[in-house]
């Protein structure tokens, strides 16, 4: 029923959103007769004064209104430290399509710049060229969140039960901070995005086809998830308290600073976020005798986990302007997070009849212990007729630490120990280090045309040592056949090329070529095994828009990606979670390669349709191997993938007080291959609805519903069953604009629920958790300022690349 309401609403927008001649609206805006660069220019309809588009003063003072509807119209301009301003009256008709507006003059107030703010509101998705950009502060229901469930709520994006990230049912995705890549994956990568809050993100940037300028990593695409930066002269902040309760409580600060003069920018931003939480995971499975493949045995699995952690993060940078032209910059990061994991399980094994033969309980204590620092040093440097030269410097180092406390017993049907309890003691580090550089070359062409070219490389080592004791009899015994000593070394070196021109009004295309040189050994130290791997490949890219006319625009592109093995999968050691289940790197994973096309349409910059096609061999995932009464998990190259999808977004307003986001996406999956020795062949035709409704009650309030449905999909060897959630949320403002507080809560029916199943060869599988997803969250935010909004400092992605985005597993 949820489904057929929101598909009913996305209709009825794309009823309501009727043709219409369109027409445009520009104009300048100077203070003092100098050109008032970053002031904000508002349109307005004449009859209700209600904003219809926003646009920010350029360089040159101009502003611009594109695609505007048949109407009478007026224009404020407002700026920090000046009265509002405000053009003569307007009309867009058959008669009249662009106007061109006389200059609007900006006029100082005569008060301390400390008593104005000014704010505008931005829509909750914005479509471009190249990218989907979803606006983190739009979403009341995103106060009290994390990165990770902000994500959760992204077009197209996806995130299972272990935290994994897809993106239009595909893995492989590359997730970037502020540019630069996280250098984590798997669990890590889901802790570091758990450990980010909401207040901390401005906007999630999604491109499912990056251009050649970027790694080529990633055969889905990149997230990157910017952070809040300020853009005033002066000083600027912001200051967030959250409190949550689900289960178990939650709660979140942050804290935004920025000073900027004409010589020196100064910013920070710091965190931290405690979290107490709690899961419940089932597992069902059948075991087939090897010889005769009947059922012998049934398992009945369930772990009851309580998570519970701190975890602190900083960010502390400066630029120094060191000439009009010139830049340098530095950046620090650390993060320290410390977190207990609780695991109370129990496992029932019976015969094929179901009848109870035996009961294992096991006590699963996990304390992790994870550093991150990384430092960056950033130049850009203005050349002679608009050439720009930038270079990046990065160093970075994690270090994770776990120790796992596990005692299993054992008793038969009557609750009676028929064998002795063991005990397994695991002590198990990682350290990765990573060192890259990059330099990129901007060159301006006739006619707008661009060239840009430049190279990279980077060095990464990374250094596991799982050491697994046994307590016999009180005694310690080393346990050689579970413990390993790891180490992986890895050196990549890029090039690449990227040249972007416009034919003439309507056509533009752009075209890249990326190299890339890698060089990867491995070493077991425990069994002095080794592998050795060299290889060079080739990534094009071109993109082609069509602007038809006013209303319509269209686009096509084409790129071919990789996704290497994450550093923790190359690993072959165990990590146990309870006496028949544990999981395992593989050192023979080899890269996967995707080649993706996609077309696309948008009408009058509000209904955005694109239809997408890949195809993908080696596609890493991770396979379930059943040997006797022990499964294990572990990854490895099952099969080629070929996707064709089709995803629609409409971002409509519906009345001047209520706006609709909805977005749809459907795709159909084909995996072919072998896995644990099985041919495997599965397919599955699946759709995701996300839908955001935004409610303006008053000149203060605001409320907003939100919800998101899957239907069943595949995920490799896993079929995951239909999953959705409901949200809703209130803000208000105080303080005189100043103040926000928010109410929210998340996932109101409790229906976040995991199933998934597996089943091949021998393989059988059932799985369910239920997570603490009902959350309520209050938060209050306070910004503060002093000075003039001026642009941003333009800011590299780092040189880091990919390599973030593989550390751990």
């Amino acid at each position: 029923m949820k489904f057929l309401f929101l598909t009913a609403s996305f209709f009825f927008l794309l009823g309501t959103a009727t043709a219409q001649t369109t027409g445009k609206i520009s104009g300048r805006v100077v203070q003092n007769e100098k050109p008032a660069e970053g002031a904000t220019a508002s349109l307005l309809r004449a009859k209700d004064s209600a904003t219809v588009k926003l646009a920010l003063v350029n360089k040159e003072g101009s502003y611009a209104f594109e695609n505007i509807a048949d109407g009478k119209y007026l224009v404020a301009v407002t700026a920090v430290g000046h009265q509002k301003s405000y053009s003569k009256l307007l009309a867009i008709d058959p008669k009249q399509r662009a106007v061109q507006l006389p200059v609007i003059g900006l006029v100082p107030l005569a008060k301390s710049m400390t008593d104005v703010t000014v704010t505008a509101k931005r829509s909750l998705i914005e479509q471009k060229i190249d990218r989907t950009v979803v606006n983190v502060d739009a979403s009341i229901t995103n106060i009290g969140t994390t990165a990770l469930e902000v994500l959760e709520k992204s077009p197209g994006v996806s995130v299972d039960n272990d935290g994994n990230i897809s993106l239009k049912g595909k893995q492989g995705v590359v997730v970037m901070v502020d540019d630069r890549p996280t250098q984590l994956s798997g669990a890590d990568l889901a802790n570091l995005l758990r450990n980010m809050t909401s207040a901390q993100l401005d906007q999630i940037e999604i491109m499912t086809n990056p251009p050649a300028r970027y790694d080529a990593a990633g055969t889905s695409g990149i997230i990157n998830i910017k952070t809040k930066k300020i853009i005033t002269a002066g000083y600027n902040g912001s200051a967030t308290v959250t409190y949550s309760q689900g289960r178990y409580p939650k709660t979140a600060e942050a804290f935004n600073f920025n000073y900027r003069n004409s010589k020196v920018n100064l910013f920070t931003n710091v965190n931290h976020n405690y979290r107490k939480a709690f899961s419940v995971l089932t597992i069902q499975r059948n075991i087939y005798d090897p010889s005769s493949a009947a059922l012998k045995n049934y398992f009945d699995q369930r772990a009851d986990l309580n998570n519970e952690g701190n975890s602190y993060n900083a960010k502390v940078g400066a630029d120094f302007f060191a000439t009009k032209k010139t830049t340098i910059g530095v950046v620090f990061n650390g993060t320290s997070s410390d977190m207990s994991q609780a695991n109370r399980n129990i496992t029932y094994i019976s015969n094929s009849s179901k009848d109870l033969l035996s009961a294992t309980r096991a006590t699963v204590d996990n304390t992790m212990d994870w550093k991150n620092l990384s430092a960056n040093l950033n130049f850009r440097t203005q050349l002679l007729k608009g050439r720009e030269l930038t270079s990046d410097i990065d160093v970075l180092t994690y270090n994770t630490k776990t120790d796992q406390f596990m005692v299993n017993s054992f008793t038969n049907e009557f609750g009676n120990a028929f064998r002795k309890a063991d005990t397994l003691v695991g002590n198990l580090p990682q350290d990765i280090n990573v060192y890259s550089g990059r330099v990129d070359y901007l060159h301006p062409l006739k006619k707008g045309a661009r060239f840009e070219a430049g190279v990279k490389s980077s060095i990464v080592r990374t250094d596991n040592d799982a050491v697994y004791d046994s307590i016999q009899f009180g005694n310690i015994v080393h346990d050689f056949n579970r413990s390993n000593h790891f180490v992986y070394e890895e050196n990549i070196n890029a090039a690449y090329a990227n040249l972007s021109t416009t034919f003439s009004k309507k056509w533009s295309a752009q075209l890249g070529l990326r190299l890339e040189n890698t060089n990867a050994k491995g070493t077991q130290l425990t069994t002095g095994e080794t592998f050795d791997r060299h290889y060079t490949q080739l990534f094009p890219t071109a993109y082609f828009q069509y602007k038809a006319n006013e209303k319509n625009n269209f686009g096509a592109s084409f790129g071919r990606r990789i996704r290497r093995p994450n550093y923790g999968s190359l690993n072959p050691f165990l990590r146990f979670v309870d006496r028949y289940t544990y999981t395992s790197g593989n050192p023979a994973l080899k890269p996967s390669l995707s080649n993706n096309v996609e077309l696309s349409h948008t009408w009058r910059n509000r209904i955005t349709t694109t239809i997408n096609y890949s195809a993908t061999t080696d596609i890493i995932d991770d396979v379930i191997e059943q040997k006797g009464e022990e499964a294990y998990k572990a990854p490895a190259n099952i099969a080629s993938l070929h996707q064709a999808g089709i995803a629609i977004n409409a971002n409509t307003p519906v009345t001047k007080w209520w706006t609709s986001n909805i977005d749809f996406n459907a795709f159909h999956n084909r995996y072919k291959g072998v896995a644990s020795g099985v041919p495997i062949e599965f397919s599955q035709a699946s759709f995701s609805v996300v839908a955001t409704q935004q409610f303006k009650l008053s000149k203060t309030l605001a409320g907003e519903v939100n919800g998101r449905f899957a239907s069943g999909r595949l995920d490799g060897i896993m079929r995951l069953k239909p999953m959705g959630f409901v949200g809703a949320g209130l803000s208000q403002q105080v303080l005189k604009g100043q103040g926000m507080i928010r109410l929210t809560i998340r996932d109101i029916f409790y229906n976040l629920k995991f199933n998934s199943e597996s089943r091949y060869g021998n393989v059988d599988f059932n799985f369910q958790q239920v997570a603490d997803s009902r959350v309520v969250s209050l938060g209050f935010t306070y910004r503060f300022s002093k000075g003039k909004k001026i642009a941003p400092v333009k800011r590299t992605e780092g040189s880091a690349g990919e390599e973030q985005d593989r550390i751990g597993q």
